[in-house]
């Protein structure tokens, strides 16, 4: 187990190596100064050179590129201009909001996906497996943002169901104690539900989107999976033996069609993280989407880096937990392989 682990971080080094090279390109290659935003409109050349000699920004890339990585051996993942505070302790204060967030929208997303999927494989162009194909299809044409701005409107200003779309908790709510960094989470330890509450009431809008978003491929991929399945030999074989529906499809069919709709569940959660980026904006949500957003727009280089960084780094997390997984659900798969 362990020098499987050690082998698939071995493997993703290059890529990480990669990463940090391309963002680090990339965001000096991004228009704006950001010595002249930091120093502001009024500035004179002279402050902003002292500006850019100050932040480093005067040496060749070259030399910029060496500090930036010795920084990051330390550990350090530089200061937030706009904000002043270390990037890496604002990742790790915002990075809960925007884990929470994505977990509850694939959570939405799997509860509505795989039955939908596994109801239309069984009962294949029937009216259920039209309404899923119809659903596949909107969540993938629907612009993720344009799925957020029409909840708003429906559920907030139509109907007045939902609470305004400015945070984690409403604005009559204090937040739980900080435990986990998980509002639901550390509001039941803290034994609120008023709180529990309040912060679900704000996550359902942005997790539905978030949800929607991730429908599509979770769905398509099920009916595949299971309808690959059915018509396995081994199904046909469990059928003429007299083992009833239930087990067929629950115990057989769907146990091994969840390989590749696990591996499909992996490669969503890493998009619904980069779809955050749109949805925080839209919700007011305070995770590193946002974090990141406002970043770029103030061509602040060290927090779009850690954010980037970051992302790579749960991706690599998300791949090994799945490769892990998968000896889990089905023991025939060599956990060493």
């Amino acid at each position: 187990m362990l020098s499987m682990i050690l082998r698939r971080l071995a493997a993703a080094l290059p890529s990480l190596i990669g990463v940090v090279v391309v963002t680090f390109v990339l965001t000096r290659a991004l228009p704006g100064d950001t010595a002249a935003y930091y120093a502001g409109p009024a500035a004179t050349k002279e402050a902003i050179d002292q500006i850019r000699k100050k932040l480093g920004l005067d040496k060749e890339l070259p030399d910029q590129f060496v500090d930036y990585v010795q920084a990051l051996v330390r550990g350090d993942l530089g200061n937030s201009i706009s904000t002043g505070q270390p990037v890496a302790q604002e990742l790790l204060t915002r990075l809960p909001a925007s884990i929470e967030l994505t977990l509850l929208g694939l959570i939405v997303a799997i509860g509505v996906a795989v039955p939908l999927g596994v109801f239309a494989a069984l009962r294949p162009n029937s009216w259920i497996d039209h309404v899923c194909r119809v659903i596949a299809t909107a969540g993938v044409s629907l612009p993720i943002f344009f799925t957020g701005l029409l909840m708003i409107y429906v559920f907030y200003f139509l109907l007045g169901v939902a609470p305004a779309p400015l945070g984690r908790i409403g604005v009559f709510y204090s937040a739980p104690p900080q435990i986990t960094g998980f509002y639901l989470v550390d509001s039941l330890l803290d034994g609120d539900l008023t709180v529990f509450l309040a912060s679900l009431k704000q996550l359902i809008l942005p997790a539905l989107t978030l949800g929607v978003f991730a429908l599509a491929p979770i769905a398509r991929m099920t009916r595949a999976s299971m309808l690959t399945a059915l018509s396995s030999d081994f199904i046909r074989t469990a059928r003429a033996s007299g083992l009833g529906p239930r087990k067929i499809v629950v115990g057989y069919a769907l146990r091994n069609a969840l390989l590749p709709v696990i591996t499909v569940l992996g490669m969503v959660f890493s998009f619904l993280l980069g779809a955050n980026v749109l949805v925080e904006k839209v919700f007011t949500w305070p995770g590193i989407g946002s974090y990141a957003i406002e970043a770029l727009i103030q061509s602040d280089y060290a927090p779009v880096q850690g954010f980037v960084l970051t992302m790579a780094f749960i991706y690599v997390g998300l791949n090994l937990a799945i490769d892990l997984l998968y000896g889990v659900i089905d023991p025939r798969i060599s956990v060493s392989a």
